[in-house]
């Protein structure tokens, strides 16, 4: 199976239906495992889509409307119950540290968490990113979203790398073992010559997925998409309801669509639905008309890879 994909364990807005869970998101990222917004009914989505709680490292929550984080408790309770040992690190809106409490204390329940409480507090509403956290290979970032309460969007963004070029590898007389070495040391002598990295690769951007979820148009959707490989955005309402997508702070199928578009994003995938859109065909053709990028429909329990790496 690929080493970076999302698996989609729920895609559904304020109200789940028959074909559709509430929220739930699992970006499988190498050794990692990120859960976001585990709105009710995602532990046993993780069930079917074959997501055992021993894959988790983080969970990040948007903000603390309930089809958002009514799952917590559930997926908390799961990996106490099978004795997940290594550290979990919980991050969510500062303003929303009451609830996220309540959650994790909602019923009786003998607790063998390591669980590692990060409150954020959301940057201004200017489209700045801050860095929440740093794992050595890859960084988590936040922005703010415009939504009826403190919302915020997540950003994963692996650290640059280098592609070694063959041809002046060749030329450059490394070959074999050296070519590691010089890829640990930055620098190596070959035949009186000192070689370096600089010499012999280029700059490889790494990989960037951005979730974008329950906001209006903003600079901080903006900024978290800025080049994404992969990105999840919410797609409400139709073009038709777009009143009801600004009175309630959402996004049409077609400002996603621009946003990624704006943003430069490579593949966006729709979700979040009003169960009002049985069909949800029509939403990809209105994003799809604003975004010449890839366009996927999330459903339940489908797995989505994050695109090959962009050639240097």
């Amino acid at each position: 199976m690929p080493a970076r994909e999302l698996v989609v364990l729920g895609s559904a807005s304020q109200v789940p239906t028959r074909t559709r869970n509430h929220n739930g998101y699992f970006l499988r990222w190498d050794n990692a495992g990120v859960l976001f917004d585990p709105g009710e009914g995602t532990q046993r989505q993780m069930l079917f889509a074959g997501v055992p709680s021993s894959a988790l490292t983080r969970i990040c929550i948007t903000h603390l409307h309930g089809d958002h984080c009514l799952g917590l408790p559930g997926v908390l309770q799961r990996m106490s119950l099978e004795r997940v040992g290594r550290p979990v690190k919980v991050s969510f809106p500062a303003s929303g540290e009451v609830y996220v409490e309540r959650l994790r204390r909602a019923s009786i329940f003998t607790d063998h968490l390591d669980l590692r409480m990060q409150p954020v507090t959301p940057p201004p509403p200017t489209g700045t990113l801050v860095t929440v956290d740093d794992t050595g290979t890859w960084t988590l970032r936040a922005a703010r979203l415009q939504h009826s309460v403190d919302t915020i969007g997540w950003r994963i963004e692996e650290h640059p790398g280098r592609t070694m070029l063959p041809e002046r590898l060749a030329d450059a007389g490394v070959a074999g073992p050296d070519v590691g070495r010089l890829q640990r040391e930055g620098a190596i002598t070959v035949g009186g010559r000192r070689v370096t990295l600089e010499d012999t690769s280029v700059t490889r951007r790494g990989q960037v997925v951005a979730f974008v979820m329950d906001t209006s148009w903003c600079d901080g959707a903006l900024a978290l998409a800025d080049s994404a490989d992969l990105l999840v955005c919410e797609a409400t309402f139709a073009s038709s309801e777009s009143h009801l997508a600004t009175a309630y702070g959402h996004l049409t199928a077609a400002q996603a669509g621009r946003i990624a578009a704006h943003a430069g994003a490579r593949r966006l995938l729709l979700t979040h639905f009003s169960q009002r859109y049985p069909d949800v065909s029509q939403l990809a053709e209105e994003a799809a008309a604003t975004f010449s990028g890839e366009v996927v429909v999330a459903a339940d329990l489908e797995c989505v890879p994050v695109p090959q790496r962009r050639p240097p």
